[in-house]
C-alpha cells in the first residue's frame, strides 16, 4: 500500500508507515488528521520484518527527501518505530498497534522501551494513538507555520466547545 495526501505537487513532510496493510485500520486515523490539518503525507507498508533492506532504505532517506516526522505503527513484536529510528535522526513517533492475542499491550511496551540514546515518542495503543501521533506532528510543524498553528489553536478551540456541549442524561 501506498498513499499520498491530496497535495500531489508538494513533497511529503510526514511519513506514516506500518508494518502491514492489516495495521492502516488504525494507522489511517493518523493519515485522517494530517489530511484535515492539509499537512502533506505519505502512507505505505514498510515491514521490519519481512522488508528490512526496504525500511532501512526508507529510514535513511527520510530527512534528504524533507520529511520532518515519521509516525510508525506496528503490532506486535513492534520492532518498526525503533528499527527506523536507529536510521535516521527524523522525530519517529511510535503507535502501538492492537494484536490479536495481546490487546496492544507488547506492542506498546516493546515501542516505549527504546535504548538510551534512540528515542521514539510512543503513544497510546490503538485509534487515539495514531491520531494524537500526526496532531503531535502538527504540533511540531506548527512551531514555525503561523497558519498551522492557527488551525490548531482552532482545532483546539472547536473540542473545548465539544466538551462544554456535552451533557448527562437524567438518572
Amino acid at each position: 500500500m501506498t498513499a499520498t495526501s491530496d497535495k500531489q505537487a508538494v513533497a511529503p513532510r510526514v511519513g506514516v508507515v506500518m508494518g502491514s496493510n492489516s495495521d492502516w485500520e488504525v494507522m489511517k486515523n493518523a493519515a485522517a488528521i494530517l489530511a484535515e490539518f492539509g499537512v502533506p503525507y505519505e502512507a505505505q507498508v514498510v515491514s521490519a520484518h519481512r522488508m528490512p533492506d526496504d525500511m532501512f532504505r526508507y529510514a535513511e532517506a527520510a530527512r534528504e527527501r524533507g520529511l520532518v516526522a515519521i509516525i510508525a505503527g506496528a503490532g506486535g513484536a513492534a520492532h518498526l518505530p525503533g528499527m527506523i529510528a536507529a536510521k535516521t535522526t527524523v522525530p519517529v513517533l511510535g503507535v502501538p498497534v492492537p494484536s490479536k492475542y495481546l490487546r496492544g499491550e507488547d506492542s506498546l511496551l516493546s515501542i516505549v522501551q527504546m535504548p538510551k540514546g534512540v528515542p521514539v515518542a510512543t503513544f497510546a495503543i490503538g485509534e487515539a494513538g495514531a491520531a494524537n501521533a500526526a496532531l503531535f506532528a502538527v504540533a511540531m510543524l506548527a512551531a514555525d507555520d503561523k497558519t498551522l498553528a492557527d488551525k490548531l489553536d482552532a482545532f483546539r478551540a472547536k473540542q473545548t466547545e465539544a466538551a462544554r456541549g456535552m451533557t448527562l442524561p437524567a438518572l
